[in-house]
């Protein structure tokens, strides 16, 4: 008898909680997933339209800081993983109302692990065989580094934004119901994720979109913040991993070893357009505007341990994956134009006057 293992997916209708299922779906055909997002703005459910009919596949709207709903699904399933993935992240939003960014990114945390540990709890401090909970974090908890050196797993937290603070904090709740409940949890840190269903406010469709309708490219200081970009199926690729192989407790920096700064992403982008799309467009779109509050300057991830110790490493280089990217939002124009076109733009338009998560 095949030992289905049931794998609860939290913030599954985002960016890269979408790709996270659609790669295990496409991967495995011995795991069901339930999928649990509250579908705020980001969550978009057209991401998942080529798996909503898949027999191993449940959505369930619901919210993570929801204790009931969280109760009664560990209640109605023999959940093996959380892989939670649910969380504000976008920097501009937590200085506008950080407030929200700690009801979701810490509340919320906490509430599934108490969830999960009430549903998996055989004994003091004893849990059901096999079963993990594994939070997806970022490098930014890290805050900001120098011209050299790389972020490594036993690097100080240092927030600088609401946003990262909130995931900071969550990180330590993680790492809380580990060391006092010998719970059974992971960390994943990963770098700048980029590519399919990715919601628009993020810098690669932000400006592809603006690029192709010739509007303002908004760049924020003189564009030279560096960021360590991933291909986001090399990012499922390491969850999958660690989920299996990972060491109970561990923590895992995710990355690409693919430092761009901001200003070199965008010139990419305007090239790539004006080379197979619009010979109109060049780097005159590109406007300059005052610097984000307390932007971090450098990240860069030491990946190491996670390739020392099961075997991952980043698939996709830079060059390959942006191609691959822009090339995929150009085929999927209708996905772009329905998400932009809704709660999104009004947003954009009151708030960033063409500013863009960079």
């Amino acid at each position: 008898m095949i030992d289905i293992k049931t794998y609860l997916v939290t913030g599954g209708a985002g960016f890269i909680g979408s790709n996270f299922i659609i790669y295990m779906l496409n991967k495995y055909k011995d795991i069901k997933i339930i999928n649990v997002d509250k579908l705020t703005y980001a969550g978009n459910l057209e991401n998942l339209k080529s798996v909503e009919n898949n027999p191993h596949y449940i959505f369930v709207q619901a919210d993570i800081c929801d204790r009931d709903a969280i109760v009664k699904i560990f209640g109605e399933n023999r959940v093996d993983y959380v892989v939670n993935f649910a969380a504000e992240s976008h920097v501009d939003r937590s200085i506008e109302s950080p407030e929200i960014f700690v009801k979701t990114n810490v509340e919320g945390t906490v509430n599934l692990l108490k969830c999960a540990k009430d549903a998996w709890t055989i004994g003091d401090d004893k849990y059901k065989d096999g079963v993990k909970y594994l939070q997806v974090s970022t490098d930014e908890v890290y805050g900001s580094l120098g011209e050299t050196g790389y972020f490594t797993e036993t690097t100080p937290l240092d927030p600088h934004s609401p946003y990262s603070a909130s995931k900071a904090s969550a990180d330590l709740f993680v790492k809380a119901f580990g060391d006092t409940y010998k719970f059974p949890v992971n960390i994943t840190r990963c770098s700048n994720n980029y590519g399919p269903y990715q919601f628009p406010e993020k810098l690669i469709p932000l400006i592809m979109n603006n690029t192709l309708k010739h509007k303002d490219l908004p760049v924020y200081g003189d564009g030279m913040q560096i960021r360590d970009w991933l291909y986001v199926e090399d990012h499922c690729k390491a969850i999958d991993m660690v989920i299996g192989k990972g060491k109970i407790g561990e923590i895992y920096n995710v990355g690409g070893h693919n430092e761009k700064p901001n200003i070199f992403i965008v010139k990419s982008i305007i090239n790539y357009i004006k080379e197979n799309v619009d010979h109109e467009v060049g780097e005159y779109l590109i406007k300059h505007v005052t610097d984000r509050k307390g932007h971090d300057r450098r990240y860069g991830i030491d990946p190491e341990k996670i390739k020392d110790t099961l075997g991952w490493y980043p698939e996709t280089c830079f060059e390959e994956g942006i191609k691959k990217t822009l090339k995929w939002y150009l085929q999927n124009m209708d996905w772009v134009e329905n998400v932009v076109s809704g709660d999104y733009q009004k947003y954009y338009d009151k708030m960033y006057s063409g500013k863009s998560e960079l």
